[in-house]
């Protein structure tokens, strides 16, 4: 757990919570800025339009994230009627976000590559540290949020493509989502079943082999 670093390696926390607040500012960010490319000006209307990572952290979301591994950001709510495009409009601004933070992966990826290829600096030194668990933070809030279980981005998009006869899923999805997902988490991170912990471990492996490190 990242908050066992803090009486442990305080360096190595600041740099994790760091790289964290950045994940989480650039995902939200995208949410918004999608929105507003819609034709929504909500967001900007609520504030949300902005790198501010003050407007985009949410408090509980960022102490489970520092516990359990998983947390969230405020969300950016967006008014669907605004959007140009009423059926996939959702499901773009949702995937704005996951998309932005593999964006981030490839670019500090490619970045730490180049300083490890180059032996720029050791793999111990803090800036090195730093970029890797931008790399580590971004592809886990990706591929977390890409889980199609209400509120996570990957809902939106599963919503998009079921077809009508499918609406009462949909809002039983919507009613127990945040509960299922909740009960998710719980279960795979307080039972010992590290579930997720396996898949987006082992994703993160395969990332990291690609870029040198």
């Amino acid at each position: 757990m990242i908050l066992k670093l803090l009486f442990e390696e305080p360096a190595l926390f600041l740099a994790w919570i760091l790289a964290i607040i950045f994940g989480i500012t650039v995902h939200e960010f995208s949410h918004a800025f999608a929105a507003t490319l819609q034709g929504d000006r909500t967001p900007k209307y609520n504030g949300r339009l902005t790198l501010n990572p003050l407007s985009h952290l949410d408090f509980l979301g960022f102490i489970v994230l520092l516990i359990a591994g998983f947390g969230w950001g405020k969300p950016v709510g967006f008014n669907p009627y605004n959007i140009k495009n009423k059926k996939y409009g959702p499901a773009l601004i949702a995937l704005a976000g996951p998309i932005t933070n593999f964006i981030a992966v490839i670019v500090f990826g490619l970045i730490l590559k180049l300083i490890i290829s180059n032996e720029l600096l050791g793999v111990e030194n803090l800036l090195v540290i730093f970029i890797a668990a931008l790399v580590q933070i971004n592809l886990i809030l990706g591929l977390f949020n890409l889980i199609p279980i209400p509120p996570l981005d990957g809902s939106h998009l599963l919503f998009a493509v079921l077809k009508p006869s499918a609406d009462n899923l949909k809002r039983s999805l919507e009613r127990y989502g945040p509960m299922i997902l909740l009960g998710l988490i719980i279960f795979d991170n307080f039972f010992g079943f590290s579930i997720f912990s396996s898949i987006f471990g082992g994703i993160s492996n395969f990332v990291f082999q690609i870029f040198g490190s």
